[in-house]
């Protein structure tokens, strides 16, 4: 498995800081790893929170239920657990 150097929750300041609220899981009060790994730029975490609120936001085609549903065929399948 790869590393990537990150910075600890604890030590988030700034930018960091403000994105934290968006980020961490509130059902574990922790940060998953795919927005942790942005942790040394701020710039990339928020872009990365962007697409993924806008690849989640229901449309005219995909209600946000069906896209839910999607996203959880698509982690059990990559054996992601989130």
């Amino acid at each position: 498995m790869a590393w990537i150097q990150t910075i600890r929750e604890d030590e988030w300041e700034g930018q960091l800081a403000f994105l934290y609220s968006q980020v961490v899981d509130p059902n574990h009060d922790r940060v998953d790893n795919v927005m942790q790994i942005h942790s040394l730029n701020p710039d990339a975490m928020a872009g990365h929170l962007a697409v993924y609120r806008s690849a989640m936001a229901g449309t005219k085609t995909l209600r946000k239920v069906e896209r839910e549903l999607l996203a959880l065929v698509v982690s059990q399948y990559n054996d992601c657990h989130y």
